[in-house]
Parts: structure tokens; C-alpha cells; sequence
């Protein structure tokens, strides 16, 4: 009598054997992942989901007092606090992606060593989990937007806030392919969990964030502009504010390049450690 398997576990996988295709069969998982995450993370708070409001808020003003009023930086004609919020909304995203994705393996370990279900569901949750809180703040900043348009500042939408979608995606990408990347290296060197956070603030500050780009000289642009992240924060601030765009539109290509290839190297070292994981963790 022949048995018709639905599924079939195996640990002799192939390398390029991703199984992408189990995602989609365990969307309730991810689901129920994604409401846990938002949920319990301010769940016995008293402002509650609010904070995801008053985190980009609060680095704005501080942004805006430090560099703008302070350290006199140019915002090239924008609006200083648009100008700071823009970049604090996208890195905003982006960075939690990242640092909470590299945690993968070590922190979900107990579940890992119980039940079997595609280990990249939990990194995937977090990204959509994140999707959610940029969703608000991404609110507060249209309020600010249309407080700041209706008061004549020199602010306009062009065709490039369509670009939205495609830059939200990118984010999510590359905050899923770095994160894994290192979530499956600190399975055996655990140094690089304590270096995450203070990557990711040194990367900031090597992305426009909190300065334009044309403050720095034309003959280093390009160390800023090998960073995926670059392309994305000027895009995205070019469609919402307009003026000119500071970087030639071919490195947003090269932005995407830098993407895919270290979300598919990620993913190739993602499903190489997680057959063996628990024999280092």
C-alpha cells in the first residue's frame, strides 16, 4: 500500500534547496506571529502602540535641535523637521528589520529544539511585524507633510513618492537578508550579536540620514552611495519634498543589486544552519 505523503520532513536537503514555497502553507503561523509580536511588545504599557508615534517623534526633535539649530547643517530648502523625520521613518524600519531578524536562531532556540515548522517564518513575521509600525508612524509623518505644505513651505509631491511600494519592499528585503545573514553567523560566533546595534547606528550615520547628500564632497559620494540604503533614503525624500535629486538615478539599480544578493546569500546560510543549528546553540 503506497502512503501519499503531504509533506515530507528531511535533514539532507540541497544548499539551493530554499523552500520558499512553504511560507505560503504556514501564512497562518505567520499571521498569528505578527499579531503576538505587535502586541505583547506593548502590551502592559500605559501609551501603548503610541510609542511608535513618539520614538520617531522625539529623535526628530532631537535631530532637529543637534544638527539643525546647533551643528547648522543644511537640509538644502526643506523644512528641518521634515527633512530629519523622513530619514527617522525609513531607517526606522529598516533598522529594526535588521537587528531583531539577526537574533533569529539564538533567541527562538527553545521552539527550534520542539516543533518543526520553515525557520525563516519567524524572520519574515518580524519584518511584517515592522511593516505595521511604519504604517503609523508613516501617518504622523503625512500630518506633519500637510501642516508644512498648506503652510507655503517649498515642499511637493512628484512622481517619485510612487516609488513607495518598490522602496518598502527593498527595505524589507535587505533588513531580511542582512539580518539572517548575521542571525546564522552568531550561531557559532556569538560576538556578533553584541556588535549588531552598534553596526546599525554606524550605518546610519553613513546613510543621509541626518545630512543631505550634496554636504558631502562630490569626490567621496560614492563610499555613500555603494550603502543600498542611500538611494533609498534619497528617493523616498525627493518624492515626498521634491527639489533635485542629489545621486544619478543608475545607483538606485545598483541598490537593488546589493538586495537581492545578499538576501539570496542569506537565504543560502540561512537554510545551510538551520539543519544543524542546535548542535552549536
Amino acid at each position: 500500500m503506497t502512503n501519499n505523503w503531504t509533506s515530507v520532513i528531511d535533514s539532507k536537503n540541497k544548499l539551493m534547496d530554499l523552500k520558499l514555497r512553504d511560507l505560503w502553507q504556514y501564512r497562518d503561523l505567520i499571521a498569528m506571529l505578527v499579531r503576538r509580536d505587535f502586541v505583547a511588545v506593548y502590551k502592559q504599557t500605559v501609551l501603548g502602540p503610541l510609542w511608535h508615534i513618539f520614538q520617531p517623534l522625539f529623535t526628530t526633535i532631537v535631530f532637529t535641535v543637534v544638527f539643525g539649530q546647533i551643528a547648522k547643517l543644511p537640509t538644502n530648502g526643506m523644512p528641518q523637521v521634515l527633512f530629519y523625520m523622513t530619514g527617522t521613518v525609513m531607517w526606522g524600519y529598516f533598522a529594526p528589520c535588521l537587528t531583531q531578524t539577526s537574533n533569529t536562531f539564538v533567541a527562538n532556540a527553545g521552539i527550534f529544539g520542539k516543533v518543526y515548522f520553515p525557520r525563516l517564518v519567524i524572520p519574515v513575521a518580524t519584518v511584517l511585524t515592522q511593516l505595521i509600525a511604519f504604517a503609523i508612524q508613516f501617518c504622523m509623518l503625512v500630518c506633519f507633510w500637510l501642516y508644512f505644505y498648506f503652510s507655503d513651505s517649498q515642499i511637493s509631491l512628484n512622481v517619485w513618492a510612487l516609488a513607495l511600494p518598490l522602496l518598502i519592499i527593498q527595505m524589507a528585503l535587505l533588513g531580511l537578508g542582512c539580518g539572517i545573514i548575521v542571525s546564522s553567523l552568531t550561531t557559532k560566533y556569538r560576538d556578533l550579536s553584541l556588535l549588531v546595534t552598534f553596526g546599525v547606528q554606524l550605518w546610519m550615520y553613513a546613510t543621509p540620514v541626518v545630512y543631505p547628500l550634496s554636504l558631502v564632497p562630490t569626490d567621496y559620494q560614492w563610499l555613500l552611495l555603494i550603502n543600498p540604503m542611500t538611494a533609498i533614503i534619497e528617493i523616498f525624500r525627493h518624492g515626498m519634498l521634491g527639489g533635485v535629486l542629489q545621486m544619478p538615478l543608475q545607483f538606485w539599480l545598483y541598490s537593488w543589486l546589493e538586495t537581492l544578493l545578499l538576501l539570496f546569500f542569506g537565504l543560502i546560510m540561512f537554510n545551510r544552519v538551520e539543519k544543524n543549528f542546535m548542535d552549536t546553540v
